[in-house]
């Protein structure tokens, strides 16, 4: 098994935020108990100050965000959750507030954006995949928001594609926070490496 120096080495990751947006889980979200969530574990801090470690290590920064058309064009209504969202003709739109990322987490000239108009996760259908492979990218890590649904969408499609994929326990979340931690223990810790911000900052310094 590789270990996480190995994995998380500058050259070899890039770090992954899932829609960590204000529409999402910010000052804007539509998801009180998420962002509740989110913001009980001091996650939006913890994670700006690994963002900014990564980046100073030369470790890429990629947003995964959802958002939609006004028009609400390109996006599929399948999803009864989404579904209910959708009725605002507000929501998430495309250039708005509410599709921006957190202030939290920056973003930082040097970041890259991965946006999607539709799906429950950030591969299909978004130049995600290619973006990872053109940076020589074999590990991602995995942070943001939710363990309910798109940190698993998240982790399955990146290893059918043939990344490994490590999770940073202390910046992803979900709700409840019970049923988030069971998620991390008895379904992706099988699958996956986990370690923690300070951990992985620490890794990333020693590579200096």
């Amino acid at each position: 098994m590789s270990s996480i120096e190995e994995l998380a080495a500058p050259g070899k990751a890039a770090i992954l935020t899932m829609e960590v947006q204000r529409g999402v889980v910010g000052d804007l979200a539509r998801i009180p108990a998420l962002a509740e969530a989110l913001e009980a574990q001091g996650i939006p801090k913890r994670l700006g100050g690994l963002l900014q470690g990564a980046r100073a290590a030369g470790v890429p920064v990629i947003h995964c965000r959802a958002a939609f058309r006004r028009d609400r064009r390109g996006s599929f209504h399948n999803v009864p959750m989404v579904n209910r969202l959708l009725e605002d003709p507000d929501y998430l739109v495309l250039g708005s507030p509410e599709a921006d990322v957190m202030p939290e987490l920056g973003p930082e000239e040097s970041d890259l954006d991965s946006v999607r108009l539709h799906g429950m996760s950030p591969f299909y259908g978004t130049e995600l995949d290619p973006m990872l492979r053109s940076l020589g990218v074999s590990t991602v890590i995995a942070t943001g928001n939710s363990l309910n649904v798109g940190i698993p969408g998240m982790v399955v499609e990146a290893l059918n594609r043939g990344y490994h994929v490590v999770i940073v326990r202390d910046c992803v979340a979900g709700y409840p926070l019970d049923y988030a931690e069971m998620v991390l223990e008895h379904g992706l810790k099988r699958i996956t490496t986990q370690t923690t911000a300070e951990e992985l900052l620490a890794v990333w310094k020693s590579a200096a």
